[in-house]
């Protein structure tokens, strides 16, 4: 009977010699880590899209992603030339086109998790447009840094706040569009306003949306 001995080796031009146990998992790892592992960033939809009555690919439609208004995608990588990113929800998976979307800027990812598990932002109440109401950051001094964030989460400062002075915080739901006044503060709170009501937020509540 044979008996057969598997070996690595590493094959110089002056010599072959087998691989050690070290040698081995410092190349598995750099292996590893040349890898190209796509960027996953989640997006919200801000319009409803059909593929099949609306694309303007109509060839391709059916390998297009159909959504709803404040459902949440999660995409892989960058848009390609024709401006569609690829991307995934609710099982399915297809092409997203860029013009209906918006990046929810979360790094976070137990963030990400609670998310995608959420799957929707309710944008009947977030006034997720592409340009922000006038009305909301009406009279706010030119020197101040305005800031606009989505809220991830509702939050009652009656039953959520670590504060005693809660009736001075801003009481809002989870897709609400609020922008912030100026810096964080040391206790990490927003001074902020939304739709014309102001007071504190909770920075861990929020996520920086972009000026589109």
């Amino acid at each position: 009977m044979e008996t057969r001995l598997e070996l690595d080796v590493l094959i110089y031009p002056d010599e072959v010699r087998i691989v050690t146990p070290e040698e081995l998992t410092e190349w598995e790892l750099e292996t590893a880590s040349q890898l190209s592992i796509p960027t996953v960033r989640l997006f919200v939809a801000l319009y409803p899209y059909n593929p099949a009555a609306m694309s303007p690919n109509y060839e391709t439609a059916a390998e297009e992603l159909p959504f709803v208004p404040g459902q949440i995608i999660k995409v892989f990588g960058d848009k390609d030339s024709d401006g569609f990113y690829h991307g995934e929800s609710g099982g399915l998976s297809g092409y997203v086109p860029s013009n209906m979307v918006a990046e929810i800027p979360v790094d976070d990812e137990y963030l990400k998790q609670l998310l995608m598990q959420q799957g929707f932002l309710p944008v009947d109440h977030t006034g997720m447009s592409l340009t922000p109401d006038p009305s909301d950051i009406a009279s706010i001094p030119d020197d101040v840094v305005v800031r606009r964030m989505v809220a991830l989460f509702d939050y009652d400062p009656w039953e959520s706040s670590p504060n005693m002075d809660s009736e001075v915080e801003l009481t809002f739901r989870s897709g609400d569009i609020i922008y912030t006044l100026g810096d964080m503060d040391e206790d990490g709170f927003y001074y902020g306003d939304l739709h014309g009501r102001r007071g504190l937020v909770p920075s861990n509540y929020l996520q920086p949306l972009p000026w589109n």
